[in-house]
């Protein structure tokens, strides 16, 4: 059975421009913040239980191109969300799972970072907006502590 929350990721089906912000270096306390832009095209796959989207991130330094991979388990109503891209084409990163609880999606992992043990945390917010929000952040404490290192702004792109 399908339930409501496997509509949660529907506000990004179609074409978008981001505007990216992330810090330089991670978990070292800098406050260097780099911009970049991208776009994303994101649908349903899976039958509905799954979303797709296809990244375009234009580094300062150079671009990249970028897949994140959404499946729904009806069961629990959790979301698991994979990323892969093409500086990696073999690795596929952990997982990041949760759900959404009025309008936020919540999701996380447990990961490492240049050898050390990190927790990660997705957040989505503005999700009923024409410009929704995700943020990455890290902790090395087991989430007593964030460090958001990554937002992205998205903005609906119309197609003629």
């Amino acid at each position: 059975m399908t339930t409501l929350s496997s509509h949660d990721f529907d506000f990004l089906h179609g074409p978008w421009r981001v505007t990216h912000r992330r810090l330089r270096e991670r978990l070292c306390g800098s406050d260097d913040w780099q911009s970049f832009d991208g776009s994303c095209s994101a649908h349903p796959v899976l039958g509905g239980q799954g979303i797709v989207d296809d990244n375009l991130l234009n580094l300062p330094d150079g671009s990249y191109h970028a897949v994140t991979l959404r499946a729904h388990d009806p069961q629990t109503g959790r979301w698991s969300i994979w990323w892969l891209d093409d500086r990696h084409p073999h690795r596929l990163d952990v997982p990041v799972v949760g759900s959404f609880d009025q309008g936020v999606g919540t999701f996380f992992a447990d990961d490492e970072l240049d050898g050390r043990a990190i927790r990660v945390r997705f957040r989505w917010t503005d999700t009923h907006t024409a410009s929704p929000l995700w943020e990455q952040a890290f902790s090395i404490d087991a989430g007593a502590t964030w460090e958001v290192n990554w937002t992205m702004c998205f903005h609906r792109q119309h197609t003629a």
